[in-house]
């Protein structure tokens, strides 16, 4: 291979590295994707009792410009007031169940 050969080589690649950067797509920073340990991190930032939920509040209601965490967090905070809401029923449904029986035991007892 003479050297005409070798700058014709050359030339080619850099045209398909030059095509390969200006095919690309550049995504605007309010799209821009959330690794893995991304999540993570969130994930525990978010498990920090009172600083975690003040975190989470701002980022769900628009503290953030990125469209991905504000959803994470937003989906984060439904799946908290679901857990929320399950506890509150539970302690009412098995708290006056408890003492419905309690009260009723206590009365038959003293017959």
């Amino acid at each position: 291979m003479d050297n005409q050969e070798n700058n014709n080589v050359v030339n080619n690649n850099m045209a398909d590295t030059n095509n390969y950067a200006s095919n690309t797509v550049t995504i605007p920073l309010e799209y821009k994707p959330i690794s893995m340990w991304g999540y993570f991190g969130y994930e525990i930032l978010f498990t920090i009792p009172c600083i975690g939920f003040i975190l989470l509040c701002v980022f769900a209601f628009g503290g953030t410009q990125n469209v991905n965490l504000k959803n994470f967090a937003r989906s984060y905070f439904c799946g908290i007031i679901i857990i929320a809401v399950l506890f509150l029923l539970g302690v009412v449904v098995f708290g006056v169940g408890a003492g419905l029986f309690g009260a009723l035991g206590a009365s038959s007892s003293s017959m």
